[in-house]
């Protein structure tokens, strides 16, 4: 059945794989009352369970695929996703003259070298410069064209002494930031004894990623590399491996020779493949230029259910609410409810991500109920 159009925002829940039977009878009718009760009862047994120090919470591969995960769709399309990322490079090879030109393209939200950007608000963190040189830098680079959604600061505090509580107001300000670059990561780090330990390392990173995990933001800490070479050029991160070994990717800046206007940007990450790409540096504007990308952008394969999906919910019916099983009718696949819910609930992201729809699968006092909405309706 197709419901009426209207703008409501989805709400992310829970889905069930497989449909409930309820009686008819009025002993077994569940009303709102009872759900909610069973709701705080169940949450009362978690919370007297998680007191045992013998409990471990777990996760059935069912209740995983009943879960609807929301989207976490990328700042620059294949290239740079919401996380934590380490940006390492050699001292002044120009790391910083990259930062400035992600952090423009994404508050701008222009294609950077033809990779598609999501606009957003940018906060950059350049610790190691004052706000003189950072007005010469960006006028070499962009001239007049400027970004209101792109802020500075040349000072903030360390992770752990009020860092965290100042990028939290920032976020409380600019709630569409979607990006935050901390130039350099040293400036921001408590220094202590075991500054150079692996578990050191591990937990300073685990502490930021915790934090972009929670807002759903990326974070891009600049890092200094090590003189010795490397077989793995990511191990020439200053550190331990516990930095990149925390982390949710990380980028390595390098070039043959010091004079050369020639870099090789190498890029490694949990959502996205390994990738290499060559650089030349605009002597007049010092802008980064993508010569050769040795990796092409690697794409999902077609889901033939997304597609059909798209071909239902368009702007002209940009909403539609009904049970799995009126789904698997409307759109006319040979397959069970269960299995169409399961496969909606994991592509939910992939979903939004490519075709602009919202998605959300929840149970309802009459049962299992899905929501289609277009995403400009």
């Amino acid at each position: 059945m197709t419901d009426k159009k209207e703008k409501t925002a989805p709400i992310v829940s829970v889905g069930a794989d497989t449909e409930q039977q309820f009686s008819k009878s009025t002993e077994d009718i569940i009303t709102e009352d009872d759900e909610n009760s069973n709701t705080f009862d169940e949450f009362q047994r978690e919370m007297i369970r998680m007191m045992d120090p013998s409990y471990l919470k777990t996760v059935s591969m069912s209740e995983l695929y009943d879960t609807v995960f929301q989207s976490k769709p990328p700042l620059v399309e294949g290239l740079l996703y919401p996380g934590t990322y380490i940006f390492a490079g050699a001292p002044k090879l120009g790391k910083s003259f990259l930062m400035a030109q992600m952090a423009y393209h994404i508050s701008t939200g222009t294609s950077l070298w033809n990779y598609p950007v999501r606009k957003g608000s940018v906060l950059y963190l350049a610790l190691e410069d004052d706000y003189r040189r950072l007005q010469e830098r960006l006028y070499r680079m962009f001239g007049t064209q400027i970004s209101d959604n792109l802020h500075f600061s040349v000072s903030a505090n360390q992770i752990g002494k009020g860092l965290d509580e100042q990028l939290q107001g920032f976020i409380a300000a600019h709630p569409d930031t979607n990006l935050i670059i901390i130039d350099t990561l040293q400036k921001v780090r408590e220094m202590g004894g075991d500054n150079y330990s692996y578990a050191s390392d591990y937990e300073i990173i685990a502490r930021i990623k915790r934090f972009t995990d929670q807002y759903g933001v990326c974070v891009l800490l600049v890092h200094h590399t090590r003189k010795q070479n490397a077989d793995d050029k990511f191990e020439m991160i200053s550190g331990t491996t516990g930095l990149l070994g925390s982390a949710d990717g990380g980028f390595i800046l390098q070039k043959e020779k010091r004079t050369s206007n020639k870099a090789t940007l190498e890029v490694s990450g949990r959502d996205q493949p390994d990738q290499k790409f060559h650089l030349s540096r605009n002597p007049q504007t010092l802008l980064w230029e993508l010569e050769i990308a040795e990796t092409e952008l690697w794409k999902e394969p077609p889901e033939p259910l997304l597609e059909k999906v798209a071909e239902f919910i368009t702007a002209d019916n940009a909403v539609w609410c009904g049970t799995p099983t009126e789904l698997v009718e409307v759109l006319g696949v040979d397959m069970k409810a269960n299995t169409l819910s399961m496969k909606l609930n994991i592509n939910a992201g992939r979903l939004f991500n490519e075709y602009g729809i919202y998605y959300e699968n929840k149970r309802c006092h009459d049962g299992r109920k899905v929501r289609l909405q277009f995403a400009k309706a």
